[in-house]
């Protein structure tokens, strides 16, 4: 508490009001909210394009914090989406600033390589630092964003720029090779947004769309991201740059950092907040991929609210109480049936001091040879399984990374190793990483695992509670990957992703082990059968989390405020809720042994200066006795209809593999009226990497 108070008796320097000792209400909502555009220079003269929402009808001169969302989505069409999520913040005396990143949108300069890039963060710094220097500006800065927008100010954190004193990350992650849509689990995965953003990144800022010779050259001409990515199958200094797993220690930022249970991101909330010496607070509740007062599924609540006593605490120097209040908000889920659709989730809020948790008590339960799942370790046994490369769809689609809310999983279930306890005697909490401990073989050189854990109803439904996969040349090192000794048993640990659940009375626990989990990853390419190994000694195990019975504290959380709405701006088509291609068709083919899935989306929206649709088909093909066959190609279409012209940008991408090699092309365009004016094509094999 001591250091709470000295803290924040240095914040409280030369702000007028503030009083360490006394704790106040969070900043009130008593601005109106002015849209302004300016530019930021960079050093090497390229101008950054950014909206500024700023405070109306306050003391003349007077100065506010600035909060910064960096990313690479186009302001100028974000603007809508802007102006109601920022009015809460700008209504309460934040300024907000939107701002393109270099290449992208409104922004000049070239298309930035990759992601997170080096020249990313760089300009990153010089935004936060020009922002902070402004005579609107007290000189604090904030940053905050979902997805990219956390990503990059856990990135920046790193860094640790003066001006910036706070961050809140929202669904992002610490590790960017084992968590996110290139390599999930180290296992190559191919994403509708990673397809879909190559197309974006091509088209030039709203709303005059200049079409010139220095746009066909910093953007339309460029090459795809995906071609870099799918080079780097291994962990090395390209994912290094921007891992913080490896050294927490670096961000001296107060970071908050909010996850949800359908979102693919979730691990990094226990891990931020346990290993990060910064002040850190943390939330998970009911969400997938959003912010939490408009995401799905609900329970929705306010977040904006914590994060204004947040920032109000460290960008304005007044003590909210927020640091006086346990680390950790969760909500713990309770059943409810098997997706894909998932309108609301039942549970409760509570508060937890941080993580680990005390109180949580491992149990270890043991497949046994009747494949029942008990307390007690069986006689050596073993039980086989024939590798099917298109089993998996259940579990997880293309866009679910471990997220969203997955089907029925008997069909999955029916192709792997399946283990239930009896059934449950009393309820039963889980909160954590639950643990798979396998001794395992494989008669071919290359094999992944899946390990999953789920809840059996009394009717027979399974829904998934818990997974992870394991890239078996890995099990040493991702850094350096080793093939596999056809026949020779090894141990593998697989922790599963961040989840809570109960169990209820009557219920069963299943854990089930299979090798393939498709299309959301790639199959490995060998025809095989693997083998686990049950015993006294060396025991195949599932380790789970478990919480005592016991009442504890909970949040006040508040519900989503109506947000105003920018005119002009007006959603014709939301498209799918997720935001991504989701699979509308299974077709699987007994005479032939293919599966093929395909997976669709279309939005459309108004704004002041036309109409913008967009379209997606991406179609996985995978073959049971030819699993080195595997393909997807994704069809992508956005067309903006303007006063004067019709534009149209299409991509087409392949990528399809043997045992050897990865086939990728890729076909861009751009068409006026109808008419043909620009074709870029890009072809590459890239071999494979013990993927």
């Amino acid at each position: 508490m001591r250091f709470r108070v000295t803290l924040l008796s240095l914040i409280c320097i030369g702000v007028s009001g503030c009083s360490p000792e006394e704790i106040v209400e969070p900043s009130a909502p008593i601005y109106e909210i002015d849209l302004q555009e300016t530019w930021i220079p960079l050093p090497d003269g390229v101008r950054l394009a950014a909206d500024l929402f700023v405070p109306k009808g306050g003391e003349e001169g007077e100065r506010f914090p600035v909060l910064l969302e960096y990313l690479p989505y186009r302001k100028a069409e974000y603007r809508g989406r802007n102006y109601a999520l920022y009015s809460y913040f700008v209504r309460r005396g934040y300024i907000v600033a939107f701002v393109d990143i270099r290449g992208t949108g409104n922004s000049e300069g070239r298309l930035i390589a990759y992601e997170y890039t080096d020249l990313e963060n760089d300009d990153g710094e010089v935004v936060i630092d020009w922002l902070s220097k402004q005579d609107f500006s007290n000189g604090n800065v904030g940053m905050f964003g979902v997805s990219w927008g956390g990503f990059n100010s856990i990135h920046l954190a790193m860094r640790n720029p003066p001006a910036l004193k706070a961050i809140i990350a929202v669904d992002a992650t610490d590790d960017l090779y084992q968590d996110d849509v290139h390599f999930m689990d180290g296992i190559i995965h191919v994403d509708s947004w990673e397809m879909s953003q190559d197309l974006d990144n091509a088209r030039p800022g709203a709303p005059d769309y200049a079409i010139d010779e220095a746009y066909f050259r910093d953007r339309f001409d460029t090459q795809p991201w995906m071609m870099t990515y799918k080079r780097q199958q291994r962990y090395g200094p390209f994912w290094e740059r921007t891992t913080l797993k490896e050294r927490y220690d670096s961000i001296r930022v107060p970071t908050f950092v909010i996850g949800g249970w359908y979102d693919g991101y979730r691990d990094s909330v226990p891990r931020m907040l346990e290993h990060l010496e910064a002040p850190v607070k943390a939330m998970i509740g009911p969400w997938s991929h959003g912010f939490p007062h408009d995401a799905s599924p609900k329970p929705q609540l306010e977040w904006r609210h914590e994060a204004v006593r947040w920032y109000d605490y460290w960008l304005k120097g007044r003590n909210t109480g927020i640091l006086d209040e346990p680390r950790f908000a969760v909500f713990i889920r309770r059943w409810h049936p098997p997706g894909p659709v998932l309108e609301e989730v039942d549970g409760q809020w509570r508060w937890e001091e941080g993580w680990p948790i005390e109180r949580i008590r491992e149990r270890t339960l043991y497949p046994q040879s009747n494949h029942s799942l008990a307390n007690n370790a069986p006689k050596r046994d073993t039980h086989q399984l024939r590798y099917v490369a298109s089993v998996g769809v259940e579990a997880g689609g293309p866009v679910m990374w471990w997220g969203d809310a997955a089907h029925d999983q008997r069909p999955t279930d029916a192709f792997s190793l399946v283990y239930d306890t009896e059934p449950l005697d009393e309820d039963v909490e889980i909160l954590g990483f639950p643990h798979a401990i396998l001794q395992v073989s494989a008669n071919a050189p290359h094999a992944n695992w899946f390990v999953r854990l789920s809840d059996v109803a009394p009717d027979g439904t399974v829904t998934q509670v818990a997974g992870a996969g394991f890239n078996g040349a890995h099990r040493e090192s991702a850094k350096n990957p080793q093939p596999l000794e056809p026949g020779e048993a090894f141990e593998l640990e697989i922790e599963m992703h961040f989840t809570s659940w109960i169990f209820p009375k009557g219920h069963r626990m299943r854990f089930a082990v299979n090798n393939a989990q498709w299309p959301m990853f790639w199959p490995t390419p060998y025809p095989m059968t693997t083998t686990l190994r049950l015993g006294e000694k060396k025991a195949t195990k599932l380790v789970i989390p478990v919480v005592p019975p016991g009442e504890w504290p909970k949040p006040n959380v508040l519900p989503p405020v109506e947000d105003p709405q920018l005119p002009g701006f007006e959603t014709l088509d939301a498209g799918n809720v997720s935001g991504y291609g989701e699979i509308s068709s299974i077709d699987r083919n007994p005479q032939t042994r293919t599966t093929t899935v395909k997976a669709t989306n279309a939005t459309g929206t108004r704004y002041p200066w036309g109409t913008e649709r967009f379209e997606e088909t991406i179609t996985h093909e995978t073959n049971d006795d030819h699993p080195e066959a595997t393909s997807v190609l994704g069809t992508y279409r956005t067309t903006v209809e303007l006063e004067d012209r019709t534009l149209r940008w299409e991509s087409e991408m392949s990528f399809r593999s043997d045992r050897e090699n990865f086939y990728y092309s890729y076909t861009r365009r751009l068409l006026k009226d109808g008419l043909l004016i620009r074709e870029k094509n890009w072809e590459d094999t890239i071999p494979r990497d013990h993927q």
